[in-house]
């Protein structure tokens, strides 16, 4: 809750006129604690995995001439039945293990510092710890990506991910619920070590759950804007992780690339790929 009793009162507080953002965040947070500010996070969770796939299960349904050249998989089709299934098992993940870790993993962030009070950030403060988060969660997914891959790992936990061996967007948080656990420490592990504004963390939230839908929605469509990001996987590249399945040794790393080739766990896409091109 904001130690203020009014926007003059931050104003004197600050030394200068809140910016319009400031004042919008003010009107709204100035009487809600942390905690409750803290849960929103279920709802833009539930909001992205709800709404950010429908793009692409509604090519997947009606399967448009214009873009079928795009589907990785092309020989898989998901009918309205099938995703609303994986929909419904995901909401279930939601309610039973997403949510409560959520509600009751405020007292570790509120301890390393993340904070409601203002200033707000600015957009490179932001946009730096953002980096950050990425980086740290990709190599920390990476290793726990390469341990669920192994005999007990995938027989235990990973399996119930790689049931969808044509991934779609709707399953990108379909998983065992000790999966979901564990691989809420590489989301939480980047805000630990770099304590961030509260509005920042909703934003990491909302675009981790975004780039898992995208790279779990099987097109590969040439005019997406990830591509102009630096070492970037996509859909093409985790869709081979999926596609090869159980024996899969190759493509762990969940955002960017690099930790495969630095690891030398790239080889098969890569091989995959001269394949293809020969081919």
């Amino acid at each position: 809750m904001l130690p203020y009793d009014s926007l003059e009162g931050a104003e004197l507080a600050l030394g200068r006129n809140l910016t319009v953002a400031e004042r919008l965040w003010f009107s709204y947070s100035a009487h809600k604690s942390d905690y409750i500010l803290y849960t929103h996070n279920c709802l833009f969770v539930f909001l992205v995995f709800s709404l950010v796939p429908l793009p692409w299960a509604l090519v997947e349904l009606y399967w448009f001439d214009a873009v079928d050249r795009f589907k990785l998989q092309p020989r898989v089709k998901r009918s309205f039945p099938e995703l609303f299934k994986c929909y419904k098992d995901v909401l279930h993940q939601f309610i039973f293990v997403v949510a409560p870790l959520i509600a009751v993993s405020f007292p570790v962030l509120e301890c390393v510092g993340i904070h409601t009070s203002l200033p707000l950030p600015t957009k490179w403060e932001v946009i730096s710890q953002l980096i950050v988060y990425f980086l740290v969660e990709d190599y920390t997914n990476y290793w726990i990506h390469r341990f669920l891959h192994g005999e007990w790992g995938y027989e235990k936990i990973h399996y119930m991910h790689h049931e969808y061996n044509a991934p779609i967007g709707f399953a990108a948080p379909y998983a065992h619920w000790a999966e979901i656990l564990i691989l809420g420490i590489p989301t939480f592990l980047g805000p630990a070590m770099v304590p961030c504004h509260m509005t920042t963390l909703w934003l990491w939230s909302s675009l981790r759950q975004v780039e898992a839908i995208e790279t779990h929605s099987g097109y590969n469509f040439p005019w997406s804007p990830t591509k102009l990001i630096p070492f970037y996987g996509g859909p093409e590249y985790h869709d081979f992780h999926h596609f090869v399945g159980r024996q899969c040794q190759s493509n762990f790393a969940s955002i960017f690339t690099y930790c495969d080739y630095l690891y030398g766990t790239d080889k098969g896409y890569r091989r995959h790929k001269q394949a293809v091109k020969k081919a």
